[in-house]
């Protein structure tokens, strides 16, 4: 009798599962448009003046050598970071963040502007130097994508300047090279290597930092700069092979015999499938449908509690569906970007619900931030919630 009691209790358990995920599925069909909720949207004006915080923030942050962020503000939980090597990476990647985020919302500054011209001229000159820290810690990868982000839009802003825009082509190309060098044995990219730490890493291809790269080509490659077809296509076999039917993706290669863990359901997919989706669609993939990436701007939105209960937590994947902290922001840019990708008309009904889930989050200093990574934090999460923000208004 008390077999069959626990045979019963299963049952009834498996129901209940069963049953709520059928829901799901109904709830995020991406075959067809979402039923949005009805939120206080914020006024045109409101997003305005949050982004003029942010912009005098990232202003006010800036190091006296043009960079933004640095090795200080140390503490026993940061991140495997071997010296100097890895602060090179992260100050790279977070000046050329910065970089990118004043050239879409501080124009009409001309403090934004001079702030500028300082980050560029470090960027000119530190950028030939990045390299990989050592044999596992291959942070570098971030600098070289998100400097492609930053020179592309320098490309745009020097309008005029045939030297300069030249120089930003060299280094643009430059970075194709070290992408190159540094791609994994399996296609993509990772950003740690404890496998045999090899000259041609063997780091396990990691989705969302092939979608970051991938983002930043289709970017060079709108300047007429085509990226290397066969590091590209591998990339995106890398990314497929990552992939799940609900277009949510497995962190990464390694973690493929459990497509099921938390990490790589939904829930903990939130902060990566935007970028993935985005990438993919960007290099002519049509299973990314308008509904498909509606359906994911809406999951977002309602299921923000998974991203948003791991942010601020310093342990990195410490939060439930092992969300790190440091996904947040990052996962409501590319969620920006595919909203961009959207015909114009049917982007509006969208732009509210990340308009405020970033207003509601900005700090009293002007800042943004969601993992506390040494003093990087505050300008890379500012960079890209003024970039989500951008994205929300009216233009």
């Amino acid at each position: 009798m008390l077999k069959w009691t626990k045979v019963c209790r299963w049952c009834c358990l498996l129901a209940v599962v069963s049953a709520a995920v059928a829901e799901d599925n109904k709830l995020f069909d991406v075959t067809r448009p979402p039923v949005l909720p009805k939120i206080d949207a914020p006024a045109e004006a409101e997003i305005r003046s949050s982004i003029d915080r942010g912009v005098a923030f990232l202003i006010g942050k800036q190091n006296k050598n043009g960079s933004w962020g640095s090795p200080t503000r140390t503490k026993s939980l940061n991140i495997y970071a071997p010296v100097p090597g890895a602060h090179h990476a992260f100050r790279a990647a977070c000046t050329s963040l910065c970089i990118s985020a004043l050239l879409e919302t501080a124009g009409s500054s001309a403090d934004g502007m001079a702030a500028v011209d300082r980050a560029e001229a470090w960027l000119f000159e530190k950028l030939p130097e990045l390299k990989r820290a050592q044999g596992d810690a291959i942070y570098n990868v971030w600098g070289h994508a998100y400097s492609i982000q930053a020179l592309a839009r320098l490309h745009a802003h020097r309008d005029g300047d045939a030297e300069k825009q030249e120089r930003i082509k060299e280094l643009i190309r430059l970075q194709f090279d070290r992408l190159t060098r540094y791609e994994s044995v399996d296609g993509g990219w990772g950003y740690y290597d404890f496998r045999y730490e090899a000259q041609r890493p063997t780091a396990s291809s990691i989705s969302f930092v092939n979608g970051t790269v991938l983002v930043a080509f289709a970017e060079a490659r709108d300047l007429g700069l085509e990226p290397p077809q066969r590091v590209v296509d591998r990339a995106i076999a890398a990314i497929n092979r990552q992939r799940k039917p609900d277009f949510s993706y497995l962190y990464g290669e390694y973690l493929n015999k459990t497509p099921m863990r938390g990490i790589n359901r939904p829930g903990g997919s939130l902060g990566r499938t935007q970028c993935c989706n985005c990438a993919l669609r960007m290099w002519g993939d049509d299973t990314i449908t308008d509904n498909v990436i509606k359906s994911w701007l809406f999951r977002l939105y309602v299921r923000n509690g998974w991203l948003d209960i791991g942010r601020k937590r310093p342990v990195p994947h410490e939060s439930w569906m092992q969300v790190a902290g440091y996904f947040y922001y990052y996962g409501h840019y590319y969620a920006g970007l595919s909203l961009a990708q959207l015909p114009q008309d049917e982007q509006q009904e969208f732009k509210p619900m990340l308009a405020k889930l970033m207003i509601d989050r900005q700090e009293k200093n002007g800042s943004w931030w969601d993992y506390p990574l040494y003093d990087y934090h505050e300008p890379y999460g500012t960079a890209f919630a003024l970039m989500t923000l951008h994205r929300c208004t009216e233009e």
